[in-house]
């Protein structure tokens, strides 16, 4: 899994404050946003229409409003189930004893 970092290509707001998210590298999921939903920056969550707004940015972020986004790198880990680790090797690095 070495190399460029997945990029989000598409989305689709979902009822239940559902996401659908496709990769470049072919991965595509289901999020369920819901326990968020209306909690901190993601309140913005309850105007109507606001859920259904998100929108991919250049720097690979999802994103509702300048305060609320979700990392593509944390939505993709949560799709495949992976750990940080498998996406980005090198991300631990041993500690010499």
């Amino acid at each position: 899994m070495a190399g460029d970092p997945v990029r989000p290509i598409w989305i689709e707001a979902r009822s239940g404050y559902r996401l659908w998210v496709a990769f470049d590298d072919g991965t595509e999921g289901e999020l369920d946003l819901s326990r968020r939903a209306g909690r901190g920056v993601f309140a913005v969550w309850d105007e109507p229409g606001a859920f259904e707004s998100a929108e991919i940015t250049p720097r690979r972020t999802i994103r509702w409003t300048d305060d609320a986004e979700l990392c593509a790198d944390a939505v993709y880990l949560q799709i495949t189930g992976l750990e940080a680790e498998q996406l980005m090797p090198g991300l631990r690095t041993p500690v010499d004893a």
